[in-house]
């Protein structure tokens, strides 16, 4: 299995978290560095995007097409609940980050001056304001590792990066980041780039 990354790239530390976490064995071709790589990838991917995944005869790209097929794929251990209810909720919680919180730190990227700090601001209060759903489990709503989690952890990792500092307020965040990123499957998904985030 071959996967093609971005060094500091959202999605592609989403991917390489879910296959750590699987203890799935795989290749890292960083388009980045290598000019070959970047054009392989333009002819395995029509977006030339990253993640892009070669599993055997198949090719895939898109960080959820990716996710569904590895936990798919390799069923052990599982990362979304058994029963339909419980992976609805979990998928809604999904689409909601992605399209409340996510979309909201790409724009922070774009901005400055005064734009930028309320933008920092609503995204601060809207992180913080979901605080309590973080002490219902030992996971965003469920007690086990899920997708949800593969896919926020590594946003949370960059809040540094966005700007955003949570207050006092929100412990039960903070007490989740603490125990997603002391997984060893979260550690060894960082890059060099990745933990400088944090460790500088």
């Amino acid at each position: 299995m071959e996967l093609y990354t971005s060094a500091d790239c959202l999605d592609c530390h989403r991917v390489r978290f879910l296959l750590a976490e699987k203890g799935i064995n795989f290749r890292t071709i960083d388009v980045d560095e290598t000019p070959e790589a970047a054009a392989d990838l333009a002819e395995l991917n029509p977006y030339a995007s990253t993640p892009t995944l070669v599993d055997r005869d198949i090719v895939l790209y898109g960080t959820w097409v990716v996710a569904d097929y590895v936990d798919e794929r390799y069923p052990h251990p599982p990362l979304m609940p058994i029963d339909p209810v419980s992976r609805g909720r979990l998928r809604l919680a999904m689409y909601r980050i992605h399209r409340d919180w996510f979309k909201a730190a790409e724009q922070i990227l774009t901005l400055s001056g005064k734009e930028l700090e309320r933008a920092r601001r609503s995204l601060r209060e809207s992180i913080t304001a979901a605080d309590e759903l973080f002490g219902i489990s030992t996971y965003l709503l469920h007690d086990e590792l899920s997708l949800v989690d593969c896919a926020l952890a590594p946003f949370f990792w960059r809040l540094p990066v966005y700007g955003i500092n949570l207050s006092r307020n929100a412990g039960n965040i903070q007490q989740y980041m603490d125990r997603v990123f002391s997984r060893d499957s979260f550690r060894r998904s960082l890059t060099p780039a990745e933990r400088a985030l944090r460790e500088a």
